[in-house]
């Protein structure tokens, strides 16, 4: 399953779906410049959880004119990988948990505009994996072990709903904020927060820009 070859039509909604209420504050007052992109935007939040996510998602797509709507599932994640920082950016390559695999669309495309949109930030790509609990100490070694650059709780539940209810473009775009030598529970929390959050206001026009490019012809 994924969205990677599906045809948007004339116009696209934007779902922008994320789980905490700081998140989608984080979203919705952020910098804002740039173009909007070619149809309108909703940001939600899901709630907590793989299951709350399939919830609000279906919903939130089970509602008149939102047919092709384009998903982003965004928000905060644990990173996997050594030497990642909090505020550094991940864009799923996929999203995956024991209920499949999702490919996302456009990969590249976000990679490029969050560089512009929150220069000097390190942006990771490769798999996204779900998990239904905070994960920690070996757990954490284990995903990353099987490919995993980072992990939350509502991406692949999220996606993987968005393309069952019908084909539309999805992407997986999570902030760190919470790391191999930056976890939670140390002393650095406060600061590694603040950094994430303030990274996660900056990527709306990133989001526009992906959203825009929906419309371009393929090569």
């Amino acid at each position: 399953m994924g969205g990677a070859e599906v045809p948007p039509g004339p116009t696209t909604p934007l779902l922008i779906a994320c789980a905490l209420g700081i998140e989608r504050f984080a979203l919705r007052t952020g910098r804002r410049g740039g173009e909007p992109g070619p149809g309108p935007v909703s940001i939600i939040r899901s709630g907590m959880g793989p299951r709350a996510a399939e919830s609000a998602v279906r919903q939130a797509l089970g509602r008149p004119g939102a047919g092709g709507t384009a998903v982003i599932a965004s928000g905060f994640c644990a990173g996997l990988e050594p030497g990642m920082h909090p505020g550094d950016l991940v864009v799923a390559e996929e999203t995956r948990d024991a209920g499949g695999t999702t490919a996302c669309t456009g990969t590249g495309l976000l990679v490029d505009a969050l560089v512009r949109a929150v220069p000097g930030r390190t942006v990771h790509t490769g798999p996204l994996t779900g998990s239904g609990h905070v994960v920690r100490g070996a757990e954490r070694a284990g995903l990353r072990a099987a490919g995993a650059v980072a992990v939350d709780m509502e991406s692949a539940a999220t996606l993987r709903t968005a393309v069952r209810t019908g084909p539309r473009p999805v992407a997986a775009v999570r902030v760190v904020v919470d790391a191999p030598e930056h976890e939670l529970v140390r002393i650095g929390t406060v600061r590694g927060g603040i950094s994430a959050f303030r990274v996660l206001r900056a990527v709306l026009p990133a989001f526009h820009e992906w959203h825009r490019s929906l419309l371009l012809p393929r090569r």
